[in-house]
């Protein structure tokens, strides 16, 4: 094929044309990968093409090393090593290298992002090891446009998150760090190669950590960095505000002689920017000095309960408390009245400081906001008067509640009385505001003094205007939060607001203006109050199903109505918020729900039925079915026919992950539910619980779920799940041997193992509960010295949880009723035993844990009185 004319196919504005171009493409890229990576390179190195040309060669081959999923990135990398050779791996390098210094500035990047998708694949099996010293090379000695195209490749191969690459480089870092100070100093004439130095020095700064180290290095690096804050190119002032970002957050303990030196006044300075992307960037430093002290907070508490050490803690943010407060509260007032709801501006950012700052420094924070609310709160400029509210709101959270107590209560009538303000802005502010506290100071709010009042400001608020509609709704379901507290009582101040407050949301969801957003929200707020709302309303709840289950069904007609992708949107939203207020109603109404449980269940399965294969609607119908199941228990069963195929797609459906997920713990409350009957459905849902397991497409997350579903398919089948006793109790034993290793601990390794052996050991309870119940028990001598084995590991595990030690005094009380006639008696005899029943009986106060294990005490202890048996 010609490429060139391929290439520029691909940008042509005939979809016909552009789409076949593209099909080309990906056929030469699938039968003739490596003559189809040299075929590219050649064209972006190629300084005759048009730019479009190359950009286009550039695109395609990003596109060839590229994936969102991992599992197809490792598919794509092996390509690159199994299919190409030597001789064109070299050609194809020294192109893309060749290519850096371009003076097509769209080619040099193309370069540099092929370069480092390369790398990330060569460096950490130690191939093309001149690769790191030739950019450097490049930033010393080659020309502008090379140093910077240099500089943008060093930045993108530090800038992967690919575990492999980061341990790679380290040995490359005192070169990177060399070729990047080299450029971002102030002595570089050319600002495009300093703002690219600037870009790559944000990026490595977590492979110098030894150059952070020494002392003369770090005051380097320092002072580079602080004068770009100084420069005339605001691209180089933002990347330098970034660079001591991102210094905090990995070297606090090295920042306090700078911060007293330089950051402190350089910060405060950059947040009054007149370049908003500066400002942000300096006002962003702060959020950072308080995230890190929270965090060293934390982990400091915790290293006095462990007596281990602790964190240096310098108090950064306390200490400029009087400086650096009165500047954001000087920010808010830079409102765009324009602002989209997901814009991030100064004064949204200097919001966010604010609250991370209420959160850091607590009682501290109050004195300099409530002395600039009591200023401007009923100001006639509404910019002020919207940053008064902003603050006080903003400081709900992290000051204790008795400080915050009498304010909130002087504030409430005030506040609520602002949502009748003139200017939207502040109205909105208003209903944010009165959310936060709901949110963080429910107890201040009195349920006869203040919610009145405060419902009817909300609902008021939610029928003024569809932009208030997020805010209102927040704070409502807030509200519904703070005075649902209590499940299960009869009567609760929800109660007498409710029918009102449903009326409302309905007609919330009706206006002719309301969007996707404030229907959403609306549908959420119904969710929460039907959740929390007392027992005395549970008639009106009855009532509201017939109204959900009337509009639900009406979206089936709908569906023929679809012509654009935001009729799709808004009717899979539509859809998916009505299906998750039935599932709050069943939840609420339980068996009470089942006379209308034909005509929920034939709706449901009409949309699913309906739903085109990229739906998002599932999900939620999953979740309304699994409350069903729930309410109706064995009456589920007459459904089970009619969905089973549904569930069967979803649990072989690998591709779409989250609900393969939620398909198998449907398949758990069936289970539960309609016991012994799930038996016609087993060896479907076995054999695709199975295929899950071995899969590579499927996250390893969802293995612990599937565990635990075969225990809950044995409970409920009982003796029956004899047939897949043999083949599950294998896959048990070898999902025990996994372990997060003995090496430097990987936090989220330690997280899956736990839930892992959670999963094994409800597995092994529930087999062995239906053994029993089946009269079947002989069948699991062969696996008890195993079930004993992997007690004894979770016994020795310094990380278990609780719920897995109660786990594991389940399964040894219910191992010793089930060979009630000493022929195990032996396993019960090691010492581990004992003391691992004392550690969960004496760990855990008097909860479920310890009645848990004093029941399994028991149960050992009948068993070390029976005489050992041979089996």
């Amino acid at each position: 094929m010609n490429v060139s004319e391929v290439l520029a196919n691909t940008l042509s504005p005939d979809a016909s044309i552009r789409q076949n171009a593209e099909q080309q493409l990906s056929t030469a890229a699938i039968e003739h990968f490596a003559e189809y990576v040299k075929l590219l390179s050649d064209e972006l190195a190629n300084e005759g093409n048009q730019t479009f040309i190359r950009s286009a060669a550039g695109l395609a081959l990003k596109n060839a090393f590229s994936a969102r999923d991992r599992t197809r990135l490792q598919e794509v990398q092996q390509k690159w090593l199994s299919q190409v050779d030597s001789t064109i791996k070299a050609q194809v390098k020294q192109n893309a290298l060749t290519t850096l210094g371009s003076q097509t500035n769209q080619a040099g990047n193309s370069a540099a992002q092929f370069i480092a998708a390369v790398a990330a694949i060569e460096l950490p099996r130690n191939e093309w090891p001149e690769l790191m010293p030739q950019l450097v090379r490049n930033v010393g000695e080659g020309t502008v446009t090379l140093k910077q195209s240099s500089l943008t490749t060093i930045g993108y191969i530090c800038e992967s998150d690919d575990d492999d690459l980061r341990s790679s480089l380290n040995q490359f870092s005192n070169a990177i760090l060399t070729a990047v100070v080299q450029g971002a100093r102030k002595e570089e004439e050319n600002s495009d190669v300093r703002f690219a130095a600037m870009t790559a020095l944000g990026d490595s700064l977590e492979f110098v950590k030894s150059n952070f180290e020494n002392e003369g290095e770090r005051n380097y690096i320092m002072q580079v960095i602080c004068e770009a804050t100084q420069s005339a190119d605001t691209r180089i002032q933002q990347a330098a505000f970034g660079c001591l970002n991102r210094i905090m957050a990995l070297y606090y303990d090295k920042m306090r002689f700078y911060m007293e030196k330089a950051l402190f006044g350089l910060t405060v300075v950059g947040m009054k920017h007149e370049e908003e992307e500066v400002a942000k960037l300096a006002i962003e430093f702060w959020c950072t000095v308080c995230e890190e002290e929270m965090a060293i907070e934390d982990d400091n508490m915790t290293a006095v309960e462990t007596g281990t050490e602790t964190r240096p803690f310098f108090s950064f943010a306390r200490v400029a408390t009087t400086e650096v407060v009165p500047v954001l509260l000087e920010l808010l007032t830079k409102q765009d009245e324009d602002a989209s709801d997901d814009e991030y501006n100064v004064s949204r950012a200097a919001y966010q400081c604010l609250q991370l700052y209420a959160q850091c420094v607590s009682g501290n924070i109050i004195t300099p906001v409530l002395a600039f609310v009591e200023r401007n709160l009923r100001h006639e400029e509404w910019r002020l008067r919207d940053a008064a509210v902003s603050a006080f709101g903003a400081i709900m959270e992290g000051p204790e509640l008795k400080l915050l107590d009498p304010l909130v209560k002087q504030a409430l009538p005030v506040l609520v009385g602002m949502m009748d303000d003139k200017v939207m802005i502040v109205k909105d502010s208003a209903a944010y505001a009165l959310g936060r506290i709901c949110e963080n100071c429910g107890p201040a709010i009195d349920a006869t003094l203040h919610l009145p009042s405060l419902i009817t400001a909300l609902f008021s608020g939610l029928n003024d205007n569809p932009k208030m509609a997020s805010s209102c709704c927040w704070a409502l379901m807030n509200l519904a939060d703070r005075f649902g507290q209590e499940q299960g009582i009869d009567t609760n101040p929800l109660s007498n607001h409710f029918e009102t407050s449903v009326r409302h949301l309905l007609q919330a969801t009706e206006r002719s203006d309301a969007d996707n957003s404030l229907r959403t929200a609306a549908y959420e707020v119904l969710n929460s109050f039907v959740i929390n709302v007392g027992n005395d309303q549970l008639p009106t709840v009855a009532h509201l199903c017939t109204v959900i289950i009337d509009r639900l069904e009406k979206t089936l007609a709908m569906q023929n109505q679809v012509v654009s992708m935001d009729d799709k949107n808004m009717l899979e939203e539509m859809q998916t918020s009505l299906a998750s207020v039935l599932m709050s109603i069943i939840q609420r109404l339980e068996k009470d729900i089942k006379p209308q449980a034909d005509r929920i269940m034939q709706a449901l399965l009409a949309i699913l039925t309906a739903a085109p294969s990229s739906s998002i609607v599932p999900d939620a119908i999953f979740g309304t079915v699994g409350s069903l199941a729930n309410a109706l228990e064995q009456d589920f069963t007459v459904y089970m026919e009619a969905f089973s195929p549904f569930l069967y797609a979803a649990l072989g459906n690998e591709q779409e992950q989250q609900l393969c997920s939620l398909a198998i713990g449907l398949v758990s409350d069936i289970a539960r539910s309609i016991g012994e009957q799930v038996a016609p459905y087993c060896d479907s849902f076995m054999n695709f619980l199975l295929n899950n397991l071995k899969s590579s497409t499927l996250s390893q997350t969802y293995k612990p779920a599937i565990l635990q579903c075969f225990g809950d398919i044995a409970q409920a089948i009982g003796g029956h799940f004899e047939t897949y006793l043999t083949v599950v109790m294998q896959v048990l034993q070898q999902a025990s041997t996994i372990s997060a290793g003995n090496t430097e601990k990987n936090y989220d390794m330690v997280e899956y193992v736990l839930s892992l052996r959670e999963g094994i050991m409800d597995a092994y309870d529930g087999i062995i509960i239906a053994m029993k119940a089946g009269d079947k028990i002989a069948l699991l001598a062969p696996f008890v010295a195993p079930i004993f084995g992997f007690l004894s590991v979770v016994n020795m595990d310094p990380d278990k949880t609780e719920s897995l030690l109660r786990s594991s005094m389940g399964v040894l009380g219910d191992l010793a009723e089930a060979f009630p006639n000493g022929e195990i008696a032996d396993y019960f005899r090691a010492d581990w035993i004992i003391g691992m029943i004392k550690e969960a009986r004496s760990g855990y106060g008097n909860g479920r844990t310890a009645d848990t294990a004093r029941w399994a005490r028991e149960q050992v202890k009948r068993q070390l009185s029976l005489p050992t048996r041979q089996q």
